[in-house]
């Protein structure tokens, strides 16, 4: 099993560096809770850039109540942020792909088949922080018939789950991958989502790192938390460093 508390013994420590990839941020300007502005953007992009990531999946909200974003509406953003850092020289790629809010939107979406995955088949979805949808089931079972493999955003951050470890098996059972938030092991979000954090990185239950970087204030706790021994056991589990 692996030991979340274990010394890392290697001469260089593992870093974002060993990741490589960033597959949850929110770095389109203007579309959403992320960077405002492409100034922003670019700042931020820069700061993965320097931290040693090689590429970025930016990922905007699909929530049609707050963030009504479209495919169409993110590729172009996409392609404004992509020219912007060929214009300023910022040696990175950038692709985009979106976090679906699984609700009746989604639903639709997902029969239409309008879905921009992070790459191959995975789609990255998120839910309430009050409670599951009823359909949350319903919905991982469409993902998969569709040919989507179900990637759940921070599942960390739901209180409504802490308590109980069977429900986070459950959809693992169901075929759903859990990307684990970064900042969840700096101490940015309170202290039962550390617990929790760890709880499902010592059950084996992460499959992915995401930064989920909105603005300033959570760079500066990636680069503070990075070579914290929390955070290098995290990379070591699931890079196999």
């Amino acid at each position: 099993m692996f030991n979340f508390f274990k010394k890392n013994n290697t001469a260089a420590p593992l870093g974002y560096r060993d990741l490589k990839t960033d597959m949850h941020s929110h770095l389109l300007p203007g579309i959403d809770d992320g960077a405002p502005t492409l100034e922003e953007s670019l700042s931020l992009i820069r700061q993965l850039h320097a931290l040693g990531y090689q590429k970025l999946v930016t990922t905007p909200h699909v929530y049609t109540e707050f963030y009504p974003n479209t495919s169409a509406i993110i590729q172009e953003k996409l392609a404004l942020v992509r020219q912007a850092c060929a214009d300023e020289g910022i040696d990175i790629r950038i692709d985009a792909a979106a976090e679906y809010f699984m609700d009746d939107h989604f639903a639709q979406l997902l029969e239409k088949g309008d879905l921009l995955p992070l790459w191959d088949n995975l789609v990255l979805v998120e839910m309430s922080f009050m409670g599951a949808p009823p359909q949350l089931e319903q919905y991982l079972f469409r993902l998969q018939t569709k040919g989507f493999v179900p990637v759940l955003a921070h599942p960390e951050r739901y209180g409504f789950m802490h308590h109980d470890l069977r429900q986070y098996e459950r959809l693992k059972d169901l075929g759903c991958k859990f990307q684990l938030n970064l900042l969840s092991l700096t101490g940015y979000y309170e202290k039962n989502v550390v617990q929790t954090a760890e709880k499902l990185l010592q059950k084996g239950w992460i499959d992915f790192l995401g930064t989920d970087l909105h603005h300033q204030r959570h760079m500066d706790h990636l680069k503070s938390g990075e070579q914290s021994k929390a955070m290098r056991q995290a990379i070591k589990m699931v890079t196999g460093g």
